[in-house]
């Protein structure tokens, strides 16, 4: 029965990893797709400063926003093939799972803090030498399109990195219920063939 339950708990928290695992790869998806299409025209009345088309490609944080989210959701998505065909078992799966893991969080939480530092002050140059924020110019309020889905998809990369976070603990939570079962039948083994041998004497 102790072993039924804990074969039970393992297949759950699988469940649960790989269902978090698709979330993230999900969100790591839309906050790419999100950023690469954030564009605006913007307009500096005050200055005469000529209408501008700003897109993520003018702020180096979001471009690696942009790299960093669609490199995670291809990692993520070699994480779930080995965890659902591979069933985590496989020696290459074995090393590779803790490798992706740490990997596809780490780049994530970078590339996340990185686009929040630069869409707190999302500026440039103008022709006559003034540096205009994006957000706040003529043309351009706060409320303007490219700044929301900057920022929403910056909070979407977050999300996506916290949820490969908590696949990976439930994952490993999983791991260790199924390894401490594998453990307890490989000694019950053990003792059965000693029993055996010493019968046999």
């Amino acid at each position: 029965m102790h072993d039924d339950e804990e074969k039970k708990e393992s297949k759950t928290a699988t469940a649960i990893s790989i269902a978090g695992r698709i979330a993230g790869m999900g969100l790591a998806v839309a906050a790419a797709v999100l950023m690469a299409t954030a564009s605006q025209c913007t307009v500096y009345a005050a200055y005469g400063a000529r209408p501008r088309t700003v897109t993520y490609t003018d702020f180096p944080p979001l471009v690696f926003l942009v790299g960093a989210a669609s490199i995670a959701a291809f990692l993520e998505a070699i994480a779930i093939f080995l965890c659902v065909w591979k069933k985590g078992k496989d020696k290459k799966a074995k090393v590779l799972m803790p490798l992706l893991g740490a990997a596809v969080p780490a780049l994530l939480y970078a590339a996340t803090g990185a686009a929040f530092a630069a869409s707190s002050n999302m500026s440039y140059c103008s022709a006559y030498g003034r540096r205009l924020n994006v957000c706040t110019a003529d043309g351009g309020g706060s409320g303007s399109n490219f700044c929301r889905q900057v920022h929403i998809s910056v909070y979407l990369a977050l999300a996506a990195a916290i949820a490969v976070s908590v696949a990976e603990v439930v994952r490993g939570i999983g791991g260790t219920a199924s390894g401490g079962g594998s453990d307890s039948d490989s000694d019950s083994s053990s003792d059965g063939c000693d029993h055996s041998c010493r019968h046999k004497h």
